[in-house]
């Protein structure tokens, strides 16, 4: 009797092992370390000047950590970076759209930067606005949308080439709150359809108790794990504290 193949386990979204960076004197990351397993939403949480921006620009391959090794589903990004960049989709904190160009326009010119050919293009783009919520919105001209909605296109502009992990740095920044909430459902949305996210922020009110959270304290993990049981323990920063009540 043939026994049945071993189940192999999906390598995680995402590994960071031993990761430091320094500008200068000051050392932004020290010896940073977590996974992120597939299908999952996880918060990079810290307060300003944590390292949460440096570790965001390692990811996406702006910089180059040392010493330091980040896989994404298991390929080294050190040793093989097209290929790892080519598995994320990113969104940065600071827009990169054209504004005088409509929304659709814009996806078709990340689309032809990923190689990708006219039918599939538009296939893709009506598939990404239509999980944004910005079907209807496709001829409408960037700079005429609201905060949120540029937000919307961005995300959608990062799933064009179908990746498997999503990036999202301070994504919320300069949205006031009914356009924070949305954002914020919409990717959990995302998130809950098998991709997986990597969300950067300050604001403990963003995440749901189900989240996977990384806790950056000066360059450093300070906790990892549930939000919901982290909320609950200690010892955490101060600031994290404050912010939760759980200091009260």
């Amino acid at each position: 009797m043939t026994s049945p193949a071993p189940t192999v386990a999906p390598a995680p979204a995402l590994a960071v092992a031993g990761l430091s960076h320094r500008w200068g004197a000051k050392t932004a990351l020290d010896g940073v370390g977590f996974t992120l397993p597939a299908g999952r939403f996880c918060a990079l949480l810290g307060p300003n000047g944590a390292g949460k921006s440096t570790l965001m620009a390692v990811l996406t391959g702006l910089i180059r950590p040392r010493p330091g090794v980040v896989t994404v589903a298991g390929v080294d990004m050190g040793r093989a970076p097209r290929a790892a960049l080519a598995g994320i989709g990113v969104v940065f904190q600071q827009p990169t759209q054209d504004p005088d160009r409509t929304v659709a326009a814009n996806l078709r010119y990340f689309a032809a930067l990923q190689g990708l050919g006219r039918a599939e293009t538009e296939a893709r783009i009506e598939e990404a606005l239509t999980r944004l919520g910005m079907a209807e919105r496709a001829g409408e001209k960037v700079g005429k949308l609201n905060g949120g909605h540029r937000r919307r296109m961005e995300i959608a502009r990062a799933l064009i080439h179908r990746p498997r992990l999503l990036l999202l740095d301070e994504p919320t920044v300069g949205l006031d709150a009914p356009a924070r909430a949305a954002i914020t459902a919409h990717v959990h949305d995302l998130a809950a359809t098998g991709i997986s996210v990597l969300w950067a922020t300050h604001l403990v009110d963003e995440l749901r108790d189900t989240d996977d959270m990384v806790l950056l304290h000066r360059g450093r993990v300070a906790a990892a794990g549930a939000v919901g049981a982290l909320r609950g323990a200690t010892p955490l920063p101060d600031w994290f504290l404050a912010r939760t009540g759980a200091a009260a």
